[in-house]
């Protein structure tokens, strides 16, 4: 076992051996599929990160913006840096500079922030809509009317670019129940490809994790977002 410890917001983590033959067995199966594979990598210590870097991974996800930062500085200049959390705009400046992705855009306030710290950097952010999927009130997302709605205002917006949806389902062993909420995000996707503008395109469907992204995929995902296969538990 890794004894490399990351201090995240005070809070120190031991580090988990990366798992090498799950990621192998994922990039097995997702590659023919295109579909993306984004390692969810919080609370996981850098050397963890480079450790998954050197058997080619690039895109790995982060849930806190001071952490993201920190790691950001210390590991390669071509990993592409998804932020997968709930992202309060007062945050957005700090990571500005090098996102690659925002997923959780779940109001117009945010996605205005996001404009104006990109113009700032001289940038055009690529951002997901989040859409509210699940049956569970914890979840954050926009549910149809305010997709329409922001999707309309987003149109004025020079310095962010709309790639696609996503979704996070119910924590559910309910395998329809779960099924149909991926199925619905998809069938918002397919409905709004038909409304690209030169900002907002649909590429990205991003919906499963760890416990059900083989679903996912099969109701139209093309990206996931995986930790605890590769990472190992949380603490």
């Amino acid at each position: 076992m890794n004894t490399v410890q990351f201090n995240a917001d005070g809070f120190t983590f031991a580090a988990m051996a990366v798992n090498q033959q799950a990621y192998q067995q994922l990039r097995k199966e997702l590659d023919p599929q295109n579909v993306t594979l984004v390692a969810v990598s919080k609370i996981k210590p850098v050397s963890d990160i480079k450790a998954l870097y050197d058997l080619g991974q690039r895109d790995f996800g982060e849930n806190y913006v001071q952490e993201l930062v920190e790691k950001q500085a210390q590991l390669p200049a071509d990993i592409r840096w998804h932020f997968i959390g709930h992202l309060q705009s007062n945050k957005v400046k700090y990571i500005a500079p090098f996102v690659h992705l925002v997923h959780g855009v779940d109001s117009f306030n945010l996605l205005k922030e996001i404009n104006r710290q990109a113009a700032k950097n001289n940038r055009v952010i690529d951002c997901l809509l989040q859409v509210h999927i699940a049956q569970e009130e914890t979840k954050f997302g926009l549910d149809k009317a305010e997709l329409n709605e922001i999707i309309e205002k987003a149109e004025a917006f020079k310095h962010v670019q709309i790639k696609g949806l996503m979704g996070m389902a119910s924590f559910s062993d309910d395998e329809t129940k779960v099924r149909n909420e991926f199925a619905a995000l998809r069938r918002l996707f397919e409905a709004n490809i038909q409304h690209s503008t030169f900002n907002i395109q649909y590429p990205i469907l991003s919906m499963g994790m760890s416990g059900d992204y083989k679903i996912s995929i099969q109701e139209g995902s093309n990206m996931v977002r995986i930790g605890s296969l590769l990472f190992g538990a949380r603490g």
